[in-house]
């Protein structure tokens, strides 16, 4: 039987209502998302450097996948075990012990000897990111409700520069300078930014007293609770399907014939997609004004049409070819992106009271699909070239599409 406490964890945003929040000013913003991007960036600066990193190493390419794996799967593992804790902790707290946790990850996998080594550190990095996933609820609890998707929206945006301009920045060093530079200097501006985000954050107040084992537990009762939570997640879970098979495996397909790119090259692809991702807040306002629904829909379309398109890739001649991949980047990244801020915007607005919890949920469903595009585009980009890595972000985005015009249970 559910207790009284259970049940006040997952009650309605009706029966918890929102106490008043301290102003969240435009540079209180700026920092949020600052610090939203470099703390996420950390899962990503592995990704070009694979083929510099598996020659240095002599590491197969079997070995490299499991660095981005492990790390979007211990991203998912920080999300269900330690992202709950900011309904039930000053966030403030949670964001300072992690930015120490992956300060420290990110120096151990700057000095790993091995490439075992190499993805425990990943592991870890992967589990203390989720720093950001603390960041983004505290910017929405401290957001006016008419206002709230549109400062999601800023965030977003830079925690989404983050993970593409973190590709930028990671194949530049690793090529003039050293993988193992990347690293430390990730572990610098984590360090920085954490304790300057945790020293101008207002305290937050705890909205739940459940203890830890209760606390993990109301996610399931979430889960099958609110229907808009599940579609949310599951839509945007196979949107990252095809995102991360992309980005974990453009480098190594860049590195062969007939490109033999190096890694600044595959990092610059980032910047198409950043292109995508500064149209966050566009979103972010767009459902304010018309409703996240229509928003997830058109942000799907949208990936579905640009992974169709770069099936054809293997049709025209090389240059031909990266032009397309770089359109095909900026549409995705953009569809993915939209269709994020419309169901956070959605998710948030379900239950103020588990806004840390409800997070948690959708965030481990889209890094479980993180992890999954990992794998597989590793697989399919071996078994059936680019053609298989671009096929399966296409499915998975029809997946998504189907999911949000599937009417919804009233």
């Amino acid at each position: 039987m559910t207790t009284m406490q259970e049940t006040n964890a997952i009650l309605p945003a009706r029966a918890a209502p929102e106490r008043a929040a301290p102003a969240l000013t435009p540079a209180l913003t700026g920092l949020l998302a600052a610090g939203a991007g470099l703390s996420v960036a950390s899962l990503y600066y592995s990704q070009p450097i694979l083929g510099s990193l598996g020659a240095d190493m002599g590491a197969s390419p079997g070995a490299l996948a499991l660095v981005p794996t492990l790390t979007q799967l211990g991203y998912a593992l920080g999300l269900l075990l330690l992202a709950p804790l900011g309904d039930r902790f000053d966030r403030r707290h949670l964001i300072l012990g992690k930015t120490s946790a992956l300060a420290a990850a990110l120096l151990v996998a700057a000095g790993a000897p091995t490439i075992g080594v190499l993805q425990v550190a990943g592991l870890a990095i992967g589990v203390a990111a989720t720093m950001a996933q603390d960041i983004v609820p505290a910017a929405a609890s401290l957001a006016p409700e008419a206002r709230r998707g549109k400062v999601v929206g800023t965030v977003m945006t830079g925690l989404l520069l983050g993970i593409l301009l973190s590709r930028v920045v990671s194949g530049f060093v690793a090529e003039h300078f050293h993988w193992r530079a990347m690293f430390v200097a990730a572990a610098a501006s984590v360090a920085a930014i954490g304790v300057t985000v945790w020293a101008r954050l207002p305290a937050s107040a705890p909205t739940t007293r459940l203890g830890y084992g209760r606390l993990l537990g109301s996610l399931a009762a979430l889960w099958r609770r609110h229907p808009a939570l599940r579609r949310a997640t599951l839509a945007q879970g196979l949107l990252c399907v095809g995102f991360s098979a992309f980005w974990s495996t453009l480098a190594v397909m860049l590195h062969a014939a007939p490109f033999h790119l190096g890694s600044t090259a595959a990092g610059a692809f980032g910047l198409a997609g950043a292109a995508g991702a500064l149209a966050a807040p566009i979103a972010g306002k767009l459902a304010d004004r018309r409703g996240p629904e229509p928003v997830t829909r058109i942000g799907a379309g949208v990936a579905v049409a640009a992974f169709v398109a770069m099936t054809a890739g293997p049709l025209l001649s090389p240059p031909g070819q990266l032009i397309l991949l770089a359109l095909g980047a900026l549409g995705f990244d953009l569809g993915v992106q939209a269709t994020s801020i419309a169901h956070q915007t959605i998710v948030y607005g379900i239950d103020p009271g588990a806004r840390s919890r409800l997070n948690a949920v959708l965030l481990s469903g889209m890094f479980l699909g993180m992890a999954a595009g990992a794998a597989l585009g590793g697989v399919l980009l071996a078994a059936w070239g680019w053609q298989g890595v671009t096929g399966l972000g296409a499915v998975a985005g029809l997946g998504a599409l189907a999911v949000r015009l599937w009417p919804a249970r009233r």
